[in-house]
C-alpha cells in the first residue's frame, strides 16, 4: 500500500512544533500530559495495525477521543469521530457508508466481525509511530440530522485552516462546552493543540455549574460555547469561579440580549462570535460587540474565505470547507462554483446583516414566514427573561401560529413580563410573527451539540 507523504505535518508533529511540555489535557477525572502523550499508546493493539484503515472512533469521554487523535492522524486512512448522542441502531448504516473496517474504543453491538477491534487502556510507553504518513480524512456528522446519519470528510489542513500560532505570551488554558467529537468542539481542541496550550474538558451529563467550578479551579482564561450555553451559565453563581481574558460564541445565533449580558458580566474582556458550520468550516469571527456581521465582509475578493448572499442565504467559499459528504454516491456540500449554501438566512439592515434563523426552521403561519430565531432576540431582549423557544402551534385557521416558552428570572412578575414580551414583539415584527400563546417554562433544553432544543 503507497502512503504518500501529507501536504501538512501529522497533528502529533505539530503539536510537538508548539512545544509540548507542560501542557495538559484535564476532564475532572484524569489529566493527560501532552508531552507523554506523543511518546505513550493507549491502544491494545500495535497502532501498525490500524494503518491504512478506515476507523470508527467511538469512546466513552472526550480525554480519551482526544488522545486517540493524536495517535491515529497519518496513521489511519479515515477517523469516524462518534459523537456521544448518536443512536446505537443507526450504527451500520455509519459503518457501511464510512466502509469501516476499524473500531477503536467500545465495539458496537452486532458490529461487523471482519472489523478490527481495538480497546483502549491506560497509557504505556508506545512502539514509535510509522516514518511515511497518510493524510487522513476526518469525518464527522452533521448537526440536525434526522434519518440515516449525514457525515462530511474533512482534511487536518482545512479544519485548522483559520488557527494562528501566536508567537508571544502566556499559554491560554481553554475550556469549552462543546464535545470536540463535534465540528465546533473540534475546532477548540485543535486550537489548544497547536496554537499551544492546555484544554479543560467538560464531561457527558455534567451539569453547567459542575463544569464551572472545575474551570475555575484550574484557571480557565479562553473561554468558548454556544450561545445557549452562555445562557446557562449566565444563570449560574458557579459563574462567579472563572475570570476569562477571552470569550467566544458559536454555534447559534449570538443575540445581542446575550452579547451585552456577557458583556455586563465580564466588562472589558474581549467577546467574539464566530460563525462556523460543519459544511462549510470556519468562516468568520465578529469582535465589536454587536450582532450579526458587517456587510464588507461580502465585499471582499482576497483572503480565506468568500462570503455572499443569495436568496437571503449566506453561502461560503472558502478551502477550510468539508471536501465531501461521506456516502456511496459521493458528492460535496460545495456547488460547482464553490460556494456552501450554509442554509442559514440573514437579512440585511443598514451596513449589517443579522441572522434571522434556518430556511429549514421556518414555521408557516397563513403561508407567511416566522424564523423562530428572530422572534427569540426580540423576546430575549426584554428585562426579566433568561432564555425562551418559539415554536409553532397548530392552528385550524392559519394552518400554524406562533408560541413561545419563556425561562423568566426568578421573582419577576409574570403577568407584566408576557405584557411587556408582547408590546415587544407587536412592537417591533410584523403582525404574524408576533405570539399568539405565551408559556412560562421552570427549563428550557439543551442538545448534546449546545443548541437549544427544538424538536
Amino acid at each position: 500500500m503507497q502512503t504518500p507523504r501529507p501536504k501538512t505535518p501529522r497533528l502529533a508533529e505539530r503539536v510537538a512544533q508548539s512545544s509540548a511540555s507542560g501542557r495538559w489535557l484535564w476532564d475532572g477525572l484524569e489529566e493527560a500530559q501532552l508531552g507523554a502523550a506523543l511518546t505513550e499508546t493507549r491502544l491494545d493493539a500495535p497502532l501498525e495495525t490500524l494503518l491504512g484503515r478506515s476507523v470508527l472512533l467511538r469512546t466513552h469521554g472526550q480525554l480519551a477521543a482526544a488522545l486517540a487523535l493524536l495517535e491515529l492522524d497519518g496513521v489511519a486512512r479515515r477517523i469516524v469521530l462518534c459523537p456521544p448522542d448518536l443512536d446505537e441502531g443507526d450504527l451500520p448504516a455509519v459503518m457501511t457508508d464510512a466502509d469501516i473496517d476499524a473500531v477503536v474504543g467500545t465495539a458496537p453491538c452486532g458490529s461487523a466481525p471482519t472489523a478490527t477491534q481495538v480497546s483502549l487502556g491506560p497509557p504505556r510507553h508506545g512502539a514509535g509511530r510509522p516514518n511515511e504518513a497518510l493524510n487522513t480524512e476526518w469525518v464527522m456528522f452533521t448537526s440536525g440530522t434526522t434519518g440515516r446519519p449525514k457525515m462530511v470528510a474533512h482534511t487536518l489542513e482545512g479544519l485548522t485552516g483559520a488557527i494562528s500560532v501566536p508567537t508571544s505570551g502566556p499559554w491560554p488554558i481553554w475550556g469549552t462546552f462543546y464535545d470536540i467529537r463535534r465540528y465546533g468542539g473540534l475546532q477548540m481542541l485543535l486550537r489548544a493543540l497547536i496554537a499551544g496550550g492546555s484544554m479543560i474538558l467538560s464531561r457527558q451529563g455534567e451539569s453547567a455549574s459542575a463544569f464551572l467550578g472545575r474551570l475555575g479551579e484550574r484557571g480557565v482564561t479562553h473561554l468558548a460555547a454556544t450561545p445557549s450555553h452562555w445562557r446557562q451559565a449566565l444563570m449560574s453563581p458557579a459563574l462567579d469561579a472563572v475570570a476569562p481574558i477571552y470569550l467566544r460564541l458559536s454555534g447559534e445565533i449570538a443575540d445581542q440580549a446575550v452579547l451585552d449580558a456577557l458583556k455586563a458580566r465580564f466588562p472589558g474582556t474581549p467577546i467574539g462570535h464566530a460563525y462556523a458550520s460543519t459544511e462549510a468550516g470556519v468562516g468568520f469571527e465578529v469582535t465589536d460587540g454587536l450582532e450579526g456581521f458587517p456587510v464588507a465582509l461580502t465585499e471582499r475578493e482576497d483572503g480565506p474565505v468568500r462570503l455572499r448572499v443569495v436568496d437571503g442565504s449566506l453561502q461560503l467559499c472558502s478551502s477550510r470547507a468539508a471536501t465531501r459528504y461521506v456516502r456511496k454516491d459521493g458528492g460535496g456540500p460545495a456547488g460547482p462554483d464553490g460556494f456552501v449554501d450554509t442554509g442559514d438566512m440573514v437579512e440585511r439592515r443598514g451596513a449589517r446583516y443579522h441572522f434571522v434563523g434556518r430556511r429549514d426552521g421556518v414555521i408557516n403561519v397563513g403561508g407567511l414566514k416566522v424564523h423562530p430565531e428572530e422572534v427569540e432576540a426580540v423576546i430575549n431582549r426584554q428585562p426579566g427573561v433568561r432564555m425562551s423557544r418559539v415554536l409553532a402551534r397548530k392552528s385550524p385557521i392559519t394552518g400554524a401560529v406562533v408560541s413561545a416558552d419563556i425561562l423568566a428570572e426568578p421573582g419577576a412578575d409574570r403577568r407584566a413580563l408576557e405584557a411587556a414580551v408582547l408590546e415587544a414583539c407587536r412592537r417591533d415584527l410584523s403582525a404574524h410573527k408576533a405570539p399568539a400563546v405565551v408559556r412560562f417554562v421552570e427549563d428550557l433544553a439543551v442538545t448534546n451539540g449546545g443548541k437549544l432544543e427544538r424538536r
